[in-house]
């Protein structure tokens, strides 16, 4: 099986579809670490309905499928933050084709459309919990930095240069 990234509308079935895993799966891994539960059903609907990822259009944002075997199997999104800086955001590789490839491909798919974009650097935030992401983005170089927002479950901030 192979993979392909194409962009994608941030409310079109696939995309949604992988939305609601990546969330539910985030707040779920930070809800049973802090307060051992997972994530209740309103708060995923409220949470999920909040952040639709309207940022993710053109002309300054996309948001990337990735399909396995012509299947949706993962998404990441990026928008500029100003006219130089893009932010990576909505990495996420279904739990059963973890491995195989999707993360690195998605992420520098990612980096391409930034570039696109007109960005010379992305960053990203991330919490400590999500060990295997810190390693992907330290693997693709990605170095660790100054804060570059103030969200609440951000714990680690990193950036690349682009050019």
């Amino acid at each position: 099986m192979s993979w392909t990234v194409a962009p994608e509308p941030y409310d079109s079935p696939a995309a949604l579809a992988l939305w609601r895993a990546y969330y539910t799966e985030v707040s779920d891994r930070w809800y049973l670490l802090h307060e051992r539960r997972r994530t209740g059903p309103d708060e995923l609907e409220r949470e999920i309905a909040a952040r639709s990822g309207s940022e993710l259009t053109p002309p300054t944002g996309q948001l990337l499928v990735a399909r396995y075997g012509g299947e949706p199997a993962g998404c990441a999104g990026v928008r500029l933050l100003d006219a130089r800086t893009a932010e990576l955001t909505r990495v996420f590789v279904d739990e059963d084709r973890r491995g195989k490839g999707g993360a690195p491909l998605l992420v520098r798919a990612a980096e391409d459309a930034a570039r696109d974009l007109g960005a010379g650097s992305i960053v990203l935030d991330t919490r400590s919990d999500l060990v295997e992401a810190r390693a992907l983005y330290a693997r693709l170089g990605y170095t660790e930095t100054e804060p570059h927002n103030d969200d609440v479950y951000a714990e680690h901030w990193f950036r690349k240069d682009l050019t």
